[in-house]
């Protein structure tokens, strides 16, 4: 006998809110794990084709996670270092871009800006507030990424539970499925079918839109000569997800920067080429990512609108830090199923559709009454 709606609903409740509780008490201990299971979830496509054309489960695990390790050392060994390098760099010149920035108002718009002016005072400030905080700054922004993400977690547990996961990928799956409800198993298998074909199309399709996007802007920025293009190419690859804001966002600090490094103290001096060429770059990047990337790498929907992904992650990246950043996209894009799921089941209901009225009423016919005694002489 199935248990009472009202009694499964306070079960389930009771065990989400203690998922909450665990995770909010136990989430540094989570995070490598978590990372692990996210990476063994976005590799798993890849291990599965591996084992299509032959290849034995553990060897295409372990070839995966060789190639895994190599490109995670790679980016240890060269391009953070020098991304650090780069953040460092461009707080320590901020100060200069905006004093630079109130002296260039200054002269071309002075009755816009005038001696003592908001405008003036408030670049005046933030220029201040820049040059005493810059550095303090840029040393803890540094010291909090390698404090969570630090080596020991990258180059040895999470390595080694994104291996195991991998490896036992499929076991696992199963080993869920046979503990499903067995009452309410099919809807779960299709919540969880749509749950799975939605981030599917955006974390997997969309990380790798972030990922060729910012190598794009990066390599050209800097090709182009750029002083912090690494840290503007990986600024605009890494918020690609929301669409328009990356490109917004990175062009406007590219354009801005190659402003201040190639404009001279007259028209003729300026270097004009390399303004365009920065413009140019973010302007094929927007095309190649509306054309080509996005639609073949994440589709034309997936039910996540950028509006409810930036309050995901703010909301939890508030409540749970950065393990709230990991857990935003998939929790959201989870919710999203689950509430298309709950306003159908709610359209089909009587709650919605009222009350059926009785078919005469329906037909428009008079309400059948007894015959009378005339009648029936």
């Amino acid at each position: 006998m199935a248990l009472a709606a009202r009694q499964q609903v306070t079960y389930w409740g009771v065990a989400a809110a203690l998922f909450l509780v665990v995770l909010w008490y136990l989430g540094h201990v989570l995070l490598p794990f978590l990372v692990g299971g996210a990476i063994a979830y976005i590799l798993d496509p890849l291990a599965d084709r591996l084992e299509r054309i032959g290849m034995p489960r553990v060897a295409a695990t372990a070839i995966i996670t060789i190639l895994g390790v190599a490109l995670l050392l790679l980016a240890i060994g060269f391009l953070i270092p020098m991304l650090v390098k780069q953040i460092n760099a461009l707080v320590a010149a901020a100060p200069d871009y905006f004093f630079s920035l109130r002296s260039w108002l200054v002269v071309r718009f002075p009755a816009a800006v005038g001696e003592g002016g908001i405008v003036q005072t408030g670049l005046a400030d933030l220029g201040e507030a820049i040059r005493a905080r810059g550095g303090s700054l840029a040393q803890g922004l540094v010291a909090g990424v390698f404090g969570v993400v630090n080596a020991l977690v990258f180059i040895v547990v999470v390595p080694v539970v994104a291996f195991y996961m991998l490896l036992g990928w499929d076991r696992m799956v199963a080993r869920i499925d046979d503990l499903l409800p067995r009452d309410h198993a099919d809807t779960i298998r299709r919540l969880a079918s749509e749950i799975d074909t939605t981030l599917a199309s955006f974390v997997r399709g969309q990380l790798t839109v972030c990922l060729i996007l910012g190598t794009f802007y990066s390599v050209g920025l800097m090709l182009v000569g750029l002083q912090f293009g690494l840290v503007v190419g990986a600024v605009a690859g890494l918020i690609t997800f929301i669409p328009y804001v990356g490109a917004l966002v990175g062009g406007t600090l590219a354009i801005g920067l190659s402003l201040f490094q190639f404009w001279g103290s007259g028209i003729e001096s300026t270097d004009w080429t390399s303004i365009a060429l920065v413009a140019a770059i973010f302007a094929a990047g927007q095309f190649l990512e509306g054309n080509v990337l996005t639609p073949k790498l994440v589709g034309d929907s997936v039910g996540l609108h950028p509006v409810w992904l930036l309050f995901a992650l703010s909301a939890f990246g508030t409540i749970y830090g950065f393990l709230g950043m990991l857990v935003a996209v998939p929790v959201a894009a989870a919710l999203g199923v689950v509430a298309r799921f709950l306003v159908a089941e709610y359209k089909a209901s009587l709650l919605y559709k009222g009350t059926d009225p009785p078919p005469d009423a329906r037909l428009g016919a008079e309400p059948l009454t007894a015959p009378t005694d005339a009648a029936a002489e």
